[in-house]
């Protein structure tokens, strides 16, 4: 029965030439970078191999809106919305949680059937939402399909994170079903496996690839700057949902201080509610052409290339921007519901890549936000505090994507930074 497909019975049938194929899960049941990371590696795998097609599978209900690079698709899953008190419920459907699962699951699993991926690339979680990736992994074994988790460079504290691991199964799905962990990142920024009970055989199979860097689109494509400004910063809450918070503080201090040298250009997100929306488009109204908003930028890196700087919350996505775009940063991160952002910022922070905004630590007001954002004037950019390697991640991935790369080598230590330092990639230890 090996090499069956489980939805139909049938050997997947692969056209005369057919290039390589990658399939790429993003279950996004919340915000949009789950959906956005996937985009760039498939942007930069075809990039590199004019007849491999890349496949993204995501929950995400703004995915439509995105356009994709060449030879890259999506299929759309039924969505999920994660609760106040931390349950699920479907997003738009009319049934309960457990059958919007399974309904999700057979559409994955079909479409893996059919399209007969020769690489899986599995975004955080190792059995998806829910355990809904499990038929698709056990077939992609079958058929000898090489299957990769990805992971960003923080997930979360590390306690929290070993017990949500155990919890739902990630361990033993790991040691099962996957050839290779890539982590998004770096160890001098995090290493976010660290207290993870993972074989030693998992451990050698794990590579720090470096941050996926991002480019502004050029020519024709370029956009210009919204309303008369020629000079302003952006501020952007990722995808809104939870960005309320920076949006306030934001506003709070163009409100607070009219010196303010530029203008701002606010970007809330599309999952930003639209209570919380309409309150913030009366205030910036009434701060007339020193603030304006924008809903949502599909390519927001063209906002991000002409800005004077940035004012973000430093999700992973926004943080490749910045180090991609050299640009000067100011991160107010969220601490809820995980602590992924304020430890990226931390140690960001830490190395000279931006400047970290923490309310217990520099206080809260209108005031301290006015002053960073006066601050962008002087703040080193990114690329005065260089790391090598900061940014080879989509040219890791690529190599790594290969039919041909060579197994991770078990035999030598790779978890000191300075492996990388002497031209290789570190591993987590």
């Amino acid at each position: 029965m090996d090499g069956l497909d489980s939805a139909t019975g049938r050997t997947p049938q692969r056209g005369v030439g057919a290039g390589r194929r990658v399939l790429l899960y993003s279950h996004d049941t919340f915000g949009l970078g789950h959906l956005r990371r996937c985009r760039a590696i498939a942007q930069g795998l075809t990039a590199s191999d004019p007849a491999l097609s890349a496949l993204i599978l995501t929950g995400s209900p703004i995915a439509g809106r995105f356009d994709f690079p060449a030879r890259t698709d999506h299929v759309r899953l039924p969505g999920v919305v994660k609760l106040p008190g931390g349950d699920y419920r479907s997003h738009n459907l009319a049934v309960d949680i457990e059958e919007t699962v399974g309904l999700r699951a057979a559409i994955i699993d079909a479409a893996a059937a059919a399209f007969a991926p020769d690489l899986i690339i599995v975004d955080k979680e190792p059995m998806g939402f829910r355990g809904e990736m499990e038929a698709t992994l056990r077939a992609a074994r079958r058929r000898g399909a090489r299957v990769v988790l990805g992971v960003r460079d923080v997930l979360d504290e590390p306690t929290a994170l070993r017990e949500e691991w155990e919890r739902k199964g990630a361990i033993a799905a790991v040691e099962t079903f996957y050839d290779e962990i890539w982590i998004y990142g770096l160890p001098e920024i995090c290493r976010p496996l660290e207290g993870l009970p993972l074989s030693r055989r998992m451990r050698a199979r794990t590579l720090y690839t470096g941050y996926l860097r991002r480019e502004a689109p050029g020519g024709a494509e370029l956009h210009a700057p919204p309303a008369p400004y020629a000079d302003y910063v952006l501020v952007t809450a990722g995808g809104g949902g939870d960005g309320a918070a920076l949006v306030d503080w934001a506003l709070s201090a163009y409100e607070t201080d009219p010196g303010i040298p530029w203008p701002a250009v606010i970007v809330y997100g599309p999952f930003l509610g639209a209570e919380e929306r309409a309150a913030f488009e009366r205030r910036a109204e009434a701060l007339g052409e020193r603030v304006t908003t924008v809903s949502f930028d599909s390519r927001i890196e063209r906002l991000e290339n002409e800005a004077r700087g940035l004012v973000a919350m430093g999700g992973y996505n926004t943080f490749c921007e910045i180090l991609s775009l050299d640009k000067p940063a100011v991160i107010a991160p969220r601490t809820q519901p995980r602590l992924e952002q304020l430890i990226r910022a931390e140690a960001a922070e830490r190395h000279g890549l931006v400047r970290m905004l923490h309310p217990p630590r520099d206080g809260a007001g209108p005031a301290v936000m006015a002053a960073a954002i006066r601050g962008l004037a002087t703040q080193p950019r990114p690329s005065a505090a260089p790391i090598p390697g900061l940014l080879s991640g989509l040219e890791t991935i690529v190599a790594r994507a290969a039919p041909d790369a060579a197994p991770l080598d078990a035999a030598h230590d790779w978890s000191a930074p300075a492996a990388r330092r002497a031209g290789t990639t570190p591993r987590d230890a």
